[in-house]
């Protein structure tokens, strides 16, 4: 089956992952722990918990993951086989410096993502990494509070440093901060993005924070990561002039009004504006919006501007705007109509929608609209760097897992992607989430798959991690390879 629109010649197409998510070997080869590594395993009814000290005996799905770790040559091949042009990727920041303040890398951690990058050379896939993926040492969240003491800016100025000198000749695709609008959800989407602890040990979830000291803390945490977002930024053009930077923004301005009445229209407008657009405007356009700052001011909340900072945020402006994308929403203006927990943040359910396993709301359409209105306001290249659908997949008597479910959630997305790029967008890429299945950021289950390649593992961390290509590995592959011309069901 021919597709009506074409997308563009050298298309990237691949899939994505997190270090965190899927890699393991948590204390292998000199690595520190992480904030990832300090969460224990959950499900969609039970809320991971945060553990200040590592409890013997309790799992920590992070600890191991699907290891990656010491399968990464067998794991790159099988995305070869499928045709992939870019695989996304993120470096975990402790297996280079175990604190993070440290003035030398550890030299393994450096040596092992060498030959990560150099496995993906070796079969035509061009690495894109994510520099902070929801993997701040420890060190620096126990010791510093994150992101909202400034001096972690330095420190991650010297990280990438070694990143881009050390890898200047194997990557060339860089994500500064992945998802970096989730801290503004609070709790668990602040802890994940910008290292701040809860005040104690237990279960961590979303929280919609509105008290002018955790707003303080968390705006000025962003602040800090924007301003070494575009610090790197002008770092990597230096060291290497073909890099191209991105920014990274979770689920873009993707809620619609709950009804037609002004007063929803209104704020929807003004959710997707703080929830999506303050973020990359910063990062594209070098500049905070006008309309943080009346919210910032309602909310008692002052940014700590030093001297350099509104330059350094002119002049390191990223080259690409990045997405995540699963799901949509509505915005309401009546405190009565009933919120749901969703992808990282909680808000009204669309009824028009049907929903995933994990009550996701499935709406191909929204990508089309999403990427229009990235386009028009940015016009820099753009990629849609997470996609996928959240399923309980289970291996049939036939040692195959029979994911039409997937095949079709994918379908439609990139039909929608190739509206629009016959709208006009500059779209560049699209790397499914994820390549493989691997622990959910969310809820730390194993369940929750999202991969194209089954991994045998379950919630408690047992089986034995083989790979075992879906249906819809086939299925993505002829995408691949035609382009996305034939996007016919049969994989």
């Amino acid at each position: 089956m021919s597709e009506q629109h074409a997308f563009p010649e050298g298309f990237l197409w691949g899939g994505a992952s997190a270090a965190n998510q899927w890699e393991g070997a948590w204390d292998v080869d000199g690595k520190g722990p992480s904030i990832e590594d300090h969460l224990t395993g959950g499900t969609v009814d039970l809320p991971r918990r945060f553990t200040s000290t590592i409890e013997p005996g309790t799992y920590y799905p992070a600890h191991e993951a699907v290891d990656f770790f010491h399968h990464y040559e067998g794991d790159i091949a099988l995305f070869a086989e499928m045709g992939y042009k870019i695989l996304r990727l993120s470096i975990n920041w402790t297996r280079l410096f175990p604190r993070g303040d440290e003035e030398a890398p550890n030299q393994a951690g450096v040596e092992f993502y060498r030959g990560v990058f150099e496995a993906c050379r070796r079969h035509g896939i061009e690495p894109l990494v994510t520099i902070s993926h929801y993997e701040m040492p420890y060190h620096l969240a126990e010791v510093y509070g994150g992101w909202r003491d400034r001096r972690l800016i330095g420190f991650f100025e010297n990280y990438c440093k070694v990143l881009f000198t050390e890898y200047r000749d194997l990557v060339r695709y860089w994500i500064t901060f992945n998802e970096i609008n989730i801290s503004q959800q609070g709790g668990l989407g602040a802890y994940l993005s910008a290292g701040i602890l809860p005040e104690k040990d237990g279960p961590i979830t979303f929280t919609c924070p509105e008290d002018a000291e955790t707003l303080s803390a968390i705006y000025n945490a962003l602040h800090h990561q924007f301003v070494a977002s575009a610090r790197v930024t002008r770092m990597a053009h230096e060291i290497n002039p073909d890099n191209m930077v991105g920014c990274m923004i979770a689920g873009g301005p993707a809620l619609y009004p709950n009804t037609c009445a002004p007063a929803d229209v209104r704020q929807c407008q003004y959710e997707n504006q703080l929830k999506g657009w303050l973020a990359s405007d910063v990062q594209v356009r070098g500049s905070y919006p006008g309309f943080v700052r009346r919210f910032l001011d309602e909310h008692g909340v002052t940014i700590d501007w030093q001297p350099g900072d509104a330059d350094d945020l002119r002049a390191g402006v990223v080259d690409m705007y990045t997405f995540s994308y699963y799901k949509t929403d509505c915005a309401s203006a009546d405190p009565t109509v009933a919120r749901a927990s969703g992808n990282l943040d909680v808000s009204v359910p669309n009824p028009y929608l049907e929903k995933s396993d994990w009550g996701w709301a499935i709406d191909p359409t929204g990508l089309r609209v999403i990427l229009n209105e990235i386009w028009d306001r940015y016009q820099v290249p753009v990629m849609v760097v997470e996609n996928g659908l959240g399923a309980a997949d289970e291996m049939g008597p036939d040692g195959c897992v029979h994911d039409r479910y997937r095949i079709a959630y994918h379908r439609d997305h990139i039909r929608a992607m190739a509206e629009a790029v016959a709208d006009g967008v500059g779209l560049i890429g699209y790397t499914t989430w994820g390549c493989i299945d691997f622990v959910s950021a969310g809820t730390g289950e194993m369940k929750k798959r999202y991969g194209m390649v089954y991994v045998d593992r379950d919630n408690q961390g047992e089986g034995d991690l083989s790979r075992h290509p879906k249906d819809s590995f086939f299925w993505y592959r002829r995408v691949i390879a035609t382009n996305g011309a034939d996007l016919s069901d049969e994989s």
